[in-house]
This record gives structure tokens, sequence and C-alpha cells, in this order.
């Protein structure tokens, strides 16, 4: 495949500086592949787009009821968040509601996207904490499942703890994929991460988008809530100039969104019960928002008003250090409807 053949094209001016490949796969709530680019059975790590089904055992075990946790905290949970303020706020308020301090955060730190927030920090004199981190609400979630069931804190992100072996469970059943067969990583908070066919995580978003869709209803009622959580609250998702907020802003109780990093962007569509697993090659996540929103309108999704909306997704610009627009970002690919034999 020659340069320009290339799914996603960066250019510099109007000359082509870069390019990106991209597996991209479209399947339904039973798994059956509708559409694809690229390798839909590529192993991929999910990364953060998991941590809606990470969230699942904070609801099945009773914390939420318990702790009296709203749909906020929820998509909180869910979160890869700025690190802005209302998402440190809330997060604090989750430890204490659950008798914690934020020294039992196993998640560390790191520069927060909110970079305001951060300069503040740096002029009162004051350092980073693990509250910035955009895995907080996450590790918030697992501490509140931790304390409720009685279970032990200070390794509740070791894998063989009874949490992330709860996870594993429900990753392998509502992914569709054995339990034995997951990839197992080190996720860059500390927690296990799941590798699994890119086909496999399209499943769970499908399933995700329209739980009452699966066959086994086990978590059915935990991914209703996880997913009307998120699309009510998108802002806890992500944050201000953040794909995954304005997409499902834009697409107002249509789809469910979650990113991961190293280019991974899942998607789900609520009412026809579709999920959708981009990953970028090379792991650059500046591919992966033009990437989705051309499978989005290759797919005949929503109108004219939403893609207006998240045009600067669609086509991000680039700009250079004095501010000035000096090239762009564009998806140029076409999906494959895949053929079934009958």
């Amino acid at each position: 495949m020659g340069i320009q053949q290339k799914p996603v094209h960066v250019y510099r001016g109007g000359c082509l500086e870069s390019v990106h490949e991209i597996d991209v796969v479209v399947v339904d709530s039973m798994g059956k592949v509708l559409f694809s680019y690229g390798d839909p059975n590529r192993p991929t790590f999910a990364r953060s787009s998991m941590k809606p089904f990470q969230a699942v055992p904070i609801v099945e075990s009773g914390a939420v009821e318990n702790f009296s946790f709203d749909a906020a905290d929820i998509a909180l949970f869910c979160a890869s968040h700025n690190g802005e303020p209302f998402h440190r706020s809330r997060v604090l308020s989750l430890l204490e509601k659950v008798g914690q301090g934020e020294d039992s955060l196993q998640c560390g730190t790191h520069i927060p996207r909110d970079l305001e927030s951060y300069k503040k920090l740096i002029r009162n004199g004051k350092e980073l904490t693990p509250v910035f981190s955009n895995c907080s609400g996450k590790h918030t979630g697992m501490l509140a499942t931790c304390v409720h069931l009685n279970e032990e804190t200070k390794t509740y992100r070791e894998l063989d703890h009874p949490h992330q072996q709860r996870i594993l469970h429900v990753i392998s059943t509502i992914c569709d994929f054995n339990k034995e067969a997951i990839g197992i990583g080190v996720d860059g908070c500390g927690v296990p991460v799941h590798q699994l066919p890119l086909k496999q995580i399209a499943t769970g978003f499908a399933r995700l988008s329209s739980p009452e869709k699966m066959i086994d209803d086990t978590y059915t009622k935990a991914l209703t809530t996880i997913r009307d959580s998120m699309m009510a609250h998108p802002e806890m998702v992500a944050g201000t100039n953040r794909f995954d907020t304005d997409l499902m802003k834009a697409f107002d109780g249509k789809i469910v969104a979650k990113a991961g990093a190293e280019g991974v962007q899942c998607i789900g569509l609520v009412e026809s019960g579709i999920g959708i697993a981009i990953k970028v090659e090379d792991g650059n996540g500046r591919a992966t928002s033009a990437a989705a929103m051309k499978v989005l309108k290759e797919m005949n999704v929503g109108d004219e008003q939403e893609y207006e909306i998240l045009q600067s997704y669609a086509e991000p610009i680039i700009k250079n250090m004095a501010g000035n627009v000096v090239g762009k970002i564009t998806a140029e690919f076409e999906l494959e409807k895949e053929v079934f034999v009958k």
C-alpha cells in the first residue's frame, strides 16, 4: 500500500507529512462483524476504554447504594478525566464518603490535561497529588468496592486481589472472550490492563450500548446504569475540549464513548446496539477522533448538525508555537462491509 492509500493523513500546508495505519471493527451485540478496516482481530490492550467494565463490580456489589453514589459519581468511576477542579473535588468527596484519604489512591500522579490547574498549583508552591491523575476516579471506585465488601485495600490493584479477579470475569463475560486467553499487562496507573482481539472489545461496547440485547443478562442492570450515567454526565468521563465528552453531548443519549491510551477509541450506538473499536497502529492518539468521525459518517450515524458541532474532531487542525494553523489531520478510508455466506 502506497503512502497515499494509508487511512489517516497528516498535512502540513497542502503537503502530506505523515500517515497513520489503523484497524477498525464494527459489530452487533452478538459479536458479528458488520464492517471493518484492517485487522478486526488485532490483539489490543484496551487500556482505559475498559473503564466502564471495570466499574461493573462497583454497581453489582451494592457499593453504589451503600455509599449513596449518584450518576455523576458513576461516570467519574469510568473516567479518564482532565483533572479539572470539578473532577478533583468530586474524587475527594467520594474518598471521604468511603472513609479513605487521598493517600489510599495507588494510581500515582501526572501533569493533568487541565494546565490552568497545574499552573495554579505551581504558583502556590504545591505538589501534584494522586487526585490529579486521570484514573483517580476509577481507583476511588475500586477502593469503595473493597471497603464495602470488607476486603483488604492495600493491594487492591494486584491481579490476584478479589476485586481484580471480579473485573477479569466481567470483561471475559461481556466481551465474550475466554478469561484464560486474555492477555494481562500493567496499565499506567498500576492496575491490570487487558489485551483482547479488537473485535471482542467492540463486542463489549455493543453490549454496553444496549445491555438488554445480551443473551446472558447477568450484567444487564449494571451496564445500563453505567451507560446512562456516562451519557448523563459526559463532562465527568473526560472534560473540557475532549472527544468523548463532546461526542456524547452532541449525540445526546445516542452514543456512549470511551477512549484508551495508545490510540484506542471505542463507541457504542444505543439504538442499534452496535459497537465500534478503533486502534491506531503506532499508538498516536491524534488520529483517533478523525478516524471515529469517519466511521460514524460512513455508517450514516447522526445528521449534519451533529457533524458540524464535531467538525474540529473530524478534521483536527495543527497549530504551530505561535498559534497559527499550519496543517490538518484527515481520515481517508472506506469501511469494508462483511459478506456472509449462508
